[in-house]
């Protein structure tokens, strides 16, 4: 049989042996050692460890890049929505367009094969990001998946016009709704509201959710109750939650055992999470990253992902998933090896599954392959490997090639 595509001597378990990924009209035909047979085109991976990609479960496409705009005196939460508040007034389509792009690019190189971003629909912001962000949705979707989470950053109770925004955004594309009850005066109502969208819409939710180091201010019981009253539970995601962090390792279990009953999928968000946390400490500042491998030992869905890149919530970032796994392991202390799998799997499967969708190599599945200079998950996360190159549905996407070492003569 003649294939489309082969990639020969690639590792799909860790340290395991070579097999050959052969893939026919987009779909994987076979994985076998040392498969004997012609193709239209062949890659030897060398040894590189073959996946499906990584699964970036929370972005702002929209608001990134511009750090120039904006002026960061305290490095504080309020800081940052008020920044980025003031500078989003003057988003146009194309400037936008041009910022995401350029982060989406990134992802894709450094091996993103999925993707959910946050758009802000509200007044200041209109439909132009939204606009913006549909287009490097079709755009880019040769490399990477993209869904829209239409978000409410900015309340709802005290501005009734985003709710109407956010309803037609969801009429006209958007993938997902998401609020953050901590900028609303009424957290509890804002909640209901953004179920109320969900259910009229059957979209899943996703939440900004108790970005502090206080766990007595917490709207996750509403959201749990929500979750749970409406049956939507598998639907439903938080971001942030770093009160957790300031919860002894019971406290979390009990909380992460409500979670799992509930259906509530939770993500990390290092980069962000240790920036903006703990400014009012001058010694022993407390870190502000959930416990999410603890999370996952109690069977919640867990994730980790990159936040934002380049703005006031967090000044730097190149969109590497990998990196901001070996962040993650950093903060949280691990080190064995069965942590660092779960960690690879908080950036690649555990995200896919948060988002609903599958994940993984098989034969008669989607040939969407990445390849990464190691042996396995575990030494991905350790090492922040490098990405190799990737292929979308059997066709080559992106190619970032070995390094080389140049030895005199």
């Amino acid at each position: 049989m003649l294939f489309d595509l082969v990639i020969r001597n690639a590792l799909t378990e860790p340290n395991g042996e070579p097999v050959d990924i052969a893939v026919k009209d987009g779909v994987i035909a076979a994985i076998e050692p040392a498969l004997r047979c012609e193709a239209v085109t062949e890659t030897d991976a060398k040894g590189a460890f073959a996946f499906s990609g990584f699964a970036e479960s929370h972005i702002h496409l929209d608001k990134a890049g511009i750090l120039g705009r904006c002026t960061i005196c305290e490095g504080t939460l309020a800081e940052a929505v008020r920044e980025t508040a003031r500078a989003k007034k003057g988003f146009e389509v194309e400037d936008v367009y041009a910022r995401a792009s350029g982060v989406v690019e990134k992802a894709i190189a450094n091996g993103t094969t999925r993707l959910r971003t946050f758009v802000e629909i509200d007044p200041r912001a209109g439909f132009r990001s939204f606009e913006a962000i549909l287009r490097v949705k079709a755009d880019y979707a040769f490399a990477i998946d993209i869904e829209i989470c239409a978000f409410a950053q900015e309340g709802l109770t005290q501005e009734p016009e985003t709710l109407a925004t956010l309803d037609r955004a969801l009429s006209e594309g958007a993938d997902l709704v998401g609020g953050c009850p901590y900028t609303d005066p009424d957290p509890r109502r804002h909640v209901e509201l953004i179920f109320e969208l969900s259910l009229k819409h059957d979209v899943a939710v996703d939440f900004h959710l108790d970005f502090d180091l206080n766990p007595e201010n917490t709207n996750l019981p509403a959201v749990i109750e929500e979750t749970m009253r409406h049956g939507w539970g598998g639907r439903v995601s938080v971001g942030h939650v770093t009160n957790l962090s300031a919860l002894p390792a019971e406290a979390v279990r009990a909380i992460a055992a409500r979670l799992s009953e509930a259906g509530i999928a939770l993500t990390v968000l290092p980069a962000t999470d240790l920036f903006l946390n703990g400014r009012a400490y001058e010694a022993l500042v407390p870190r502000g990253v959930a416990p999410a491998h603890l999370l996952a030992e109690c069977g919640v869905v867990t994730s980790i992902a990159t936040n934002n890149v380049l703005n006031p919530f967090t000044p730097y970032g190149d969109a590497s998933l990998v990196r901001m796994a070996n962040l993650y392991a950093n903060v949280a202390q691990l080190a064995r090896d069965d942590d660092m799998a779960l960690v690879f799997s908080m950036i690649s499967s555990s995200a896919a599954k948060l988002m609903g969708k599958p994940h993984g190599l098989s034969v008669g599945g989607e040939a969407t392959v990445v390849l990464l200079d190691c042996a396995g998950p575990a030494d991905a996360v350790r090492e922040v490997a490098r990405v190799i190159g990737g292929w979308k549905n059997g066709r080559q996407s992106f190619w970032n090639g070995l390094p080389q070492i140049f030895r005199p003569a």
